[in-house]
């Protein structure tokens, strides 16, 4: 049986989607990131980062939200290809989430969301860049219909954060790609389960929220 420890973010969604998509069995435990509840001495035994999410799987602990998503694609053989080639278009755009789309719209969110301080030269170069990896994405998926051949652990990691464009004060109206993509992940019924978990999603996070910066 699978564990798995979460909340409501993106990163968290990314896992409780492929294991819906994947149509495995697991068990969730909602973590309260405001009790701090992620750095207690029995979750930082399963991440020692004291991040969510992270997965028991028969007591195996695994961390990280890419590298959650690589092992399980990797052992139920799901949603990452055998090919060579095929299977590292999959994990370069995994890669690509990992190391920018995720960090990048998630300073976004806090300085245009959350920081006491507003600092619009900050705001702006989050905003901006997040903007520009979204149009990557968008000229991407003008002659491809998901971002690595078929729909993959590449797509499940990038939706949640795409989702959530509007809560950095993003419009993306004029990526018209993107916007299809968006629409196609969403419209999957694994992916509307996954993104219920741990609870379903009734916070202002969902919402357009007001729109600063637009697709050059």
């Amino acid at each position: 049986m699978i564990e798995l420890f979460t909340a409501p973010t993106p990163n968290g969604r990314k896992v409780s989607i492929a294991l819906e998509e994947m149509e495995l069995d697991y068990e969730v435990h909602a973590i309260d990131l405001k009790s701090g509840k992620q750095k207690s001495p029995d979750f930082l035994k399963i991440n020692p980062n004291g991040r969510i999410p992270a997965i028991l799987d028969d007591g195996f602990p695994v961390f990280e939200s890419g590298a959650i998503l690589l092992y399980l694609a990797e052992k139920h053989n799901k949603l990452l290809p055998a090919e060579t080639k095929a299977r590292s278009l999959v994990i370069q755009w995994l890669m690509w989430q990992m190391g920018g789309l995720g960090p990048m719209h998630g300073q976004a969110n806090v300085f245009y969301r959350y920081f006491p301080e507003k600092i619009p030269a900050v705001i702006a170069r989050y905003q901006t860049e997040t903007m520009r990896l979204l149009t990557v994405m968008n000229t991407r998926l003008e002659t491809h219909e998901f971002l690595a051949g078929d729909y993959s652990i590449a797509d499940i990691a990038c939706w949640p954060w795409v989702m959530q464009h509007g809560w950095a004060g993003l419009d993306i109206s004029e990526l018209p790609h993107l916007t299809s993509w968006l629409k196609t992940i969403g419209a999957r019924p694994a992916v509307q389960r996954g993104a219920a978990v741990p609870y379903p999603q009734t916070q202002p996070s969902l919402e357009t929220g007001k729109a600063i910066v637009t697709a050059a």
